[in-house]
């Protein structure tokens, strides 16, 4: 692991994700900027400190040293923002599979130099859109691709946030020392390039279809603040298909409210992420239906998403471990369904996406091309 030292969130959902999925050992990495601080967090992980390295650079000279065998075979980078590119570039030139957390680079040409490396050196690159591992996602992806919808004709998400009204409005308030505040650390956005690209993500993992143009409407809601907290982005997916997605990182009072709902000519679904084991299908027709984990009537794919009887709620980090599962089939060389990982293909698109998003708003709300 690149990152994700003492105090990390991100990091710990990563570790307990590998852990569930029962296919991973954690053997070392660069934990902190701060040596001496990378070195306490591994004495407490139980890690060999031979295993601790002080840079990416001194854990790939290290580990390409070993016999093939006993080396790491992929590494999870949970750095911020503009370190994911730089690593991962070294990483995969050096024959390294890779889990990297999302927005996956700063910019568009550096997201399609990822995807040219892993196709060049045959890796597996996986990103985590977290909400990609839920069965009922998986289960709503199904439906749609059996065209139990009909034809869909539009397709509405959400991804409401509250957490930085307390640093921009609180006692002490503050616009800088966060880096997800500060461009060179986060890249171009902050609202849509954090919450709103998973939003997108969703869009196109459920659907099967892709966006082609967006609009959108930004919204640094705090004078002086350089990226957007809030924002609408309207969506064309061609002549007949409309959407939008809405993000906000000051709605206040929400915690972390993702919805999508996509309607079709014979049916809808609708999934929210605060109650992820219910998937709600609606008809003119009959009542709604409501889908459940662990049930004979879900797809086999969403079946063999869940790892709890029925009524068991699970969470996001079951959602991760996902997410590492088919990560793991694929370095394994081992059949695995399309669906199981988002691919470095899914994050040139979350780029481009993010930075059409932020030039349709400073063009003056225009359509962009995606």
């Amino acid at each position: 692991m690149i990152g994700g030292g003492i105090g990390a969130f991100i990091g710990d959902a990563h570790r307990r994700a590998s852990r569930i999925c029962n296919d991973y050992e954690f053997v070392g990495g660069v934990f902190d900027v701060d040596y001496e601080k990378s070195k306490e967090f591994a004495s407490q992980q139980g890690l060999d400190l031979k295993r601790c390295y002080e840079s990416v650079e001194s854990l790939i000279n290290g580990e390409l040293a070993l016999p093939a065998g006993e080396r790491i075979e992929m590494v999870s980078i949970v750095t911020p923002n503009y370190l994911h590119h730089p690593f991962a570039r070294m990483l995969l030139e050096n024959n390294f599979h890779v889990m990297c957390e999302k927005p996956m680079t700063m910019t568009v040409e550096e997201a399609i130099e990822l995807e040219h490396l892993v196709r060049k050196n045959k890796l597996t690159f996986a990103l985590t859109h977290t909400y990609t591992g839920y069965p009922m996602v998986r289960q709503m992806r199904e439906l749609i691709a059996s065209g139990a919808l009909g034809t869909i004709q539009r397709i509405d998400a959400q991804y409401y946030q509250g957490w930085v009204n307390s640093i921009i409005h609180g006692a002490g308030s503050r616009i800088t020392g966060v880096w997800r505040f500060d461009p060179k650390q986060s890249g171009a956005s902050s609202c849509m390039g954090d919450i709103g690209v998973h939003a997108f993500n969703l869009i196109e993992y459920t659907t099967g279809l892709e966006i082609r143009q967006v609009l959108s409407d930004l919204n640094p809601v705090k004078e002086g603040f350089q990226l957007d907290l809030d924002g609408t982005v309207m969506l064309r997916f061609d002549k007949e298909l409309k959407g939008v997605i809405r993000s906000c990182q000051v709605a206040t009072g929400e915690e972390n409210n993702l919805t999508i709902a996509v309607y079709g000519s014979k049916a809808s679904l609708k999934w929210g992420q605060e109650n992820p084991n219910y998937l709600y299908m609606l008809s003119d027709s009959e009542p709604v239906k409501v889908f459940k984990p662990a049930h004979g009537y879900n797809t086999e794919f969403a079946e063999k998403s869940h790892t709890m009887p029925c009524g068991h709620p699970e969470g996001i980090y079951e959602a991760v471990a996902n997410i590492y599962k088919g990560m793991a089939k694929s370095i394994r060389g081992e059949a695995f369904n399309p669906g199981e990982f988002p691919t470095v293909h899914d994050g040139v698109r979350g780029m481009k996406f993010i930075h059409a998003v932020v030039n349709s708003n400073k063009n003056g709300n225009t359509w962009v091309t995606i």
